[in-house]
């Protein structure tokens, strides 16, 4: 099992048109090829700004192919086109649980 963590700095005063968009918009479609998400969570203190996903996997091979069945989705194109600008940087880290923890 493999834990991704999605990690997006959106622009300062763009979070909730960010958050919206996401929401109406890419998380649909994300559900339809990923499944169900982890859970989402937003920075309040510390760097702010910042939008942060997380999705469970099998192994790399299972996200591999969902994601390119999701980048493929006719409807992928217009959510990318609504976040664009938005988002300053993102990082992505695919996290690999130890033997004695709880997700292992």
């Amino acid at each position: 099992m493999l834990l991704e963590e999605r990690d997006y700095r959106v622009r300062a005063g763009f979070l909730d048109e960010f958050l919206e968009n996401y929401r109406t918009l890419g998380l649909p479609i994300q559900r339809a090829h990923l499944g169900e998400p982890v859970a989402f969570f937003t920075s309040e203190i510390g760097e702010l700004n910042h939008f942060i996903s997380m999705w469970r996997w099998k192994d790399l091979a299972e996200r591999t192919t969902r994601r390119a069945h999701m980048l493929a989705d006719p409807g992928w194109a217009p959510y990318l086109e609504s976040i664009k600008g938005l988002i300053d940087t993102q990082n992505i880290r695919i996290l690999i649980p130890t033997s004695y923890s709880p997700m292992s």
